[in-house]
């Protein structure tokens, strides 16, 4: 049997073992078989990453490099991206799942974001007051938090780790990142890039392990100052509780059930390839994810006609064959989790239009049919709980209202899309449905320039944009007494 490549942890500018010296695989969903090895962090092994991230906060190296000179630093980690897009894409391929044609775009827009945050790097300032105290100067500036904890989730490793490591090493900061132990092989082959780039050691680390110890220990460890986490609720209250520990400032971008709303004015064809790309682009493993798609009862047959048609021409199959267009999810557990909510849907009354299966021609691989599900109203657990796979829910709607009604009943206030050609319809309905973000006669389209974040079960802060940046600063204030007269009463408050 052919050895398993081993992956080490990255901690102060070294490749190094965990210290228990153990590894766990991690399997390639289109095959259900190992294909590479993992170190298995400890406790002790987030430890010395925050305290190697503490040193490096504070060590000249780092500390006293003025913000062009950061800015520089992170546009050349981008650069150096651009120029390994094969291997990255490839390696996320075999470790996730995701498309090969997908993951060659998303990594070689990836460097965008670098060069955007690149460029914000000496934009970053503070402001004067305009004190009420002829005697004092009093002036504010952005001050970089210290060491910040990130833990990206398994479905788009590269994307979300871009999303925090870019603007915080911008603002300043150190970081160590927990991926997935699902999917931690391609951030840990972008951290060679990391490396090569020039940053000093400690800057970056990364520890690599489970949720207990490495995921726990990181979040409640006392240097650490922010946490950055992309995941589900339950991983993300458990976050929350443990930010108590050290009162870490903590971001959470997390799931959806985000609707597709077409009104009877819309392109039924674009509103159909809109739909497909909001759910089964990606498998459906997307927080962002068009899971509910609610159709003016006008346009309903000839949308459902469009989508049903193009849905079962979906090629599935080997993620890295360019022809195909939908591969395996990404773990074993996420299987069993869809095949159990097609279940539930359909005990609960729905009518299941397309797939719902397994499709066995395709062997061990961890693979579902893309799924369609009509409902005749919105009480079933399939259109409320978060699935996070290839299965869609669609309901009629009969008027504006009802269509805001719908998309608003959920716990999840992310993403919508809203299909239509009366512009004036657009901006109600966009001003009215509880989401971050709002697309519109479009679907899944990025930017580093746009922020991406939500509400309620989808979590709080903001990732991407210019908002971004201000998340990993924080601010001082500082006052300057220009008076040389003597201090009046010390007991009286200036």
């Amino acid at each position: 049997m052919k050895e398993l490549k081993k992956y080490k942890m990255y901690i102060n500018g070294e490749w190094v073992e965990s210290l228990n010296g153990e590894y766990f695989p991690s399997y390639n969903p289109a095959t259900g078989e190992p294909w590479c090895q993992v170190a298995k962090g400890t406790a002790e092994d987030v430890d010395r990453a925050v305290q190697a991230a503490h040193q490096a906060f504070s060590n000249p190296e780092w500390a006293n490099l003025t913000f062009t000179e950061r800015g520089r630093l992170v546009r050349r980690l981008g650069e150096l991206i651009a120029e390994h897009v094969e291997e990255l894409a490839e390696v996320e391929t075999l470790d996730n799942g995701k498309l090969i044609r997908e993951m060659r775009g998303q990594v070689k827009y990836m460097p965008e974001y670098f060069y955007y945050f690149a460029g914000l790097a000496d934009k970053i300032h503070g402001q004067t007051l305009p004190i009420d105290k002829r005697d004092m100067f009093v002036f504010t500036s952005k001050e970089p938090l210290g060491v910040v904890a990130a833990i990206t989730p398994w479905n788009s490793p590269l994307y979300l780790t871009t999303l925090k490591l870019a603007p915080a090493l911008v603002a300043g900061n150190t970081i160590v990142i927990k991926p997935s132990e699902m999917t931690s092989a391609s951030l840990l082959e972008l951290v060679k890039l990391v490396e090569k780039a020039g940053f000093p050691p400690g800057v970056v680390n990364v520890v690599t392990g489970f949720g207990m110890p490495v995921g726990d220990t990181l979040t409640s460890h006392p240097l650490v100052r922010r946490v950055a986490f992309t995941g589900g609720p339950e991983s993300a209250r458990h976050i929350v509780r443990n930010s108590a520990q050290n009162f870490a400032k903590v971001s959470l971008e997390l799931g959806g059930k985000s609707p597709n709303i077409v009104f009877e004015d819309a392109n039924p064809d674009n509103a159909a390839m809109g739909i497909i790309a909001g759910i089964f682009g990606a498998s459906g493993q997307s927080c962002v994810a068009g899971s509910r798609a609610f159709l003016h009862v006008d346009i309903y047959d000839k949308v459902m006609e469009k989508l049903v048609d193009r849905v079962s021409q979906i090629k599935i199959g080997d993620p890295l064959k360019d022809e195909t267009e939908m591969g395996p999810v990404a773990t074993q557990a996420q299987l069993e989790r869809i095949e159990k909510y097609v279940s539930i849907g359909l005990e609960e009354g729905g009518k299941l239009i397309y797939g719902g299966k397994k499709p066995e021609y395709l062997g061990k691989g961890w693979y579902f049919e893309p799924t369609i599900f009509e409902h005749a109203n919105h009480q079933s657990r399939l259109i409320n709980e978060e699935v996070f796979g290839p299965v869609l829910s669609v309901i009629p709607f009969k008027d504006e209202q009802e269509a805001i009604s719908l998309a608003n009943s959920t716990e999840y206030g992310l993403a919508a899309g809203i299909w239509v050609g009366d512009v004036a319809k657009a901006h109600r309905v966009a001003k009215a449905v509880n989401a971050g973000i709002v697309w519109v006669n479009t679907y899944r389209a990025i930017s580093p320039m746009a922020a991406i974040g939500g509400s309620g079960l989808s979590g709080y802060g903001r990732e991407g944009g210019y908002e971004a940046i201000q998340e990993y600063l924080q601010d001082k204030t500082v006052w300057i007494n220009t008076s040389s007269e003597p201090i009046p009463d010390p007991f009286i408050m200036r």
